[in-house]
């Protein structure tokens, strides 16, 4: 089983490198295509079957056909697509319109992944290239979402009503692995939280910008420190708004610090409570189930990426992400049923391995071919 991977995003993240590793120790030959504008970009060291490309300027990303068709035309210098049995695409556009075109000329079979950008950028502004993702999706062979939310969203935002049935049909909700380290590592903790508690470690993890909306839980902290719960907030990130940082680092009950690698990130996991990502926007959030993994109840933001992953209540709460009341009512929610929750995160955080993922996209493209 030959497949040829074409991933904007590969070298950005550890993420798909770490999947398609999973997928080659099941038997599948795995060559990546990576179409950039800028080598350097990457963040990873990259395997020996991965072909990043400089093939495309900063300024083509502006007309899409344009790009695409330098994207094509590169993909085609670079590899024999005769000779692979199919192709997986990691995002609808970019890489979805690129698999169509091979596929129709090429007569291979591929599949195709709809992500946060794709939705959010893609399909709410460029409206133009609304009709064009229907087409990838129509002719893809399976569509994969990361969480239900989001195939509700697009079929019913995005997609005419005559195509929404047969789109559904060919869908399929994978979510996203984590990293072997936490399942390796899973934590069942024993608390003695409850209804009556009123000292809370809250945590948070990621990159500190506007979009992860760390304010909004200052500001239910503030709620909840008014009905008296001594509320504390440990940040740990990377800056990428220095503005933001410096409101987030203004609030006296909340301490941050840079990033920091798993090992020690999984002893500040279980010295914490809780872990509140009310992001205004996110794809899925690995951030959440590696939480997990620690037996962290998890907040995340209602109908974005995590939302829909498990029943409400069940490993935590979805928030709006623009109501610090309703977050803090969340928290003390969580607080409720926290031996329960704390216990149900360290079990279902297996939802997240990537042996079990793999195995789903191995046997896709063996039913496809």
């Amino acid at each position: 089983m030959k497949v040829l991977h074409i991933n904007s995003n590969y070298f950005l993240t550890t993420l798909h490198q770490t999947m398609t590793e999973h997928l080659g120790d099941l038997g599948v030959e795995n060559s990546v295509y990576v179409a950039t504008y800028d080598k350097n970009r990457s963040v990873i060291d990259l395997n020996e079957n991965v072909c990043v490309s400089e093939c495309f300027n900063k300024w083509d990303r502006v007309l899409f056909d344009r790009k695409q068709a330098k994207i094509i035309s590169d993909i085609r210098r670079q590899f024999r697509v005769k000779d692979f049995d199919c192709i997986h695409a990691y995002t609808l556009f970019t890489d979805g319109n690129t698999a169509m075109n091979l596929s129709k000329r090429y007569g291979k079979p591929y599949v195709v992944a709809v992500r946060g950008t794709d939705i959010d950028t893609f399909f709410r502004v460029a409206v133009y290239l609304r009709s064009r993702g229907v087409e990838i999706m129509l002719n893809a062979s399976r569509v994969f979402f990361l969480s239900e939310v989001s195939l509700e969203k697009v079929l019913h935002k995005y997609v005419p009503a005559k195509y929404r049935r047969q789109i559904r049909a060919k869908s399929m909700i994978v979510p996203n692995g984590i990293d072997d380290f936490w399942h390796e590592n899973r934590y069942l903790r024993h608390s003695d939280i409850g209804p009556t508690t009123r000292e809370l470690s809250l945590v948070y993890a990621g990159r500190i910008d506007k979009n992860k909306n760390i304010p909004a839980v200052q500001k239910a902290m503030e709620i909840l420190r008014a009905q008296y719960y001594d509320t504390r907030l440990t940040v740990i990130g990377r800056i990428d708004d220095k503005a933001e940082a410096a409101a987030v680092r203004s609030d006296p009950y909340t301490k941050c610090y840079k990033a920091v690698e798993k090992e020690r990130l999984i002893n500040v996991y279980r010295k914490s409570d809780i872990f509140v990502m009310p992001s205004h926007s996110e794809t899925f959030g690995l951030v959440y189930a590696e939480a997990m993994s620690q037996g962290l109840p998890v907040i995340y933001t209602k109908g974005q990426g995590f939302d829909g992953q498990f029943k409400e209540g069940t490993a935590g709460f979805a928030v709006d992400d623009n109501d610090p009341a309703d977050i803090a009512e969340k928290i003390k929610l969580v607080c409720r049923s926290y031996p329960q929750i704390s216990a149900n995160c360290t079990k279902l955080c297996s939802r997240f391995t990537w042996d079990d993922i793999v195995k789903q996209y191995k046997s896709v493209y063996e039913s496809i071919v």
